[in-house]
C-alpha cells in the first residue's frame, strides 16, 4: 500500500491518537477510514453502508409501523 504525506497542527495529532486509542485504533486507521467514507459519499457505495450498519444495529421495530403524518407529531 503506497504512503502519503500530511501536515496536521501537533495538538490535532494528539487528540486524533488519544480518540485512536480509545477505540483501539490507529490515527491512520481513522484517517483511512474518514477518506473511504468521504470517497464513497460520491457513489452509490454509501446507501450500501448504510443498509449495513442498519443491519448491524440490532435495532427492532417489534412491528410497529408509522405514516408520514406520525412522523411530524414527534
Amino acid at each position: 500500500m503506497p504512503n502519503i504525506t500530511i501536515s496536521l497542527d501537533e495538538d490535532l495529532i494528539k487528540s486524533g491518537r488519544q480518540y485512536a486509542e480509545a477505540h483501539k485504533t490507529s490515527l491512520n486507521g481513522i484517517i483511512r477510514a474518514l477518506l473511504e467514507q468521504t470517497v464513497k459519499i460520491q457513489s452509490n457505495e454509501w446507501l450500501e453502508e448504510c443498509f449495513r450498519l442498519m443491519d448491524r444495529s440490532g435495532s427492532n421495530s417489534h412491528g410497529q409501523t408509522w405514516k408520514r403524518e406520525d412522523l411530524y407529531d414527534a
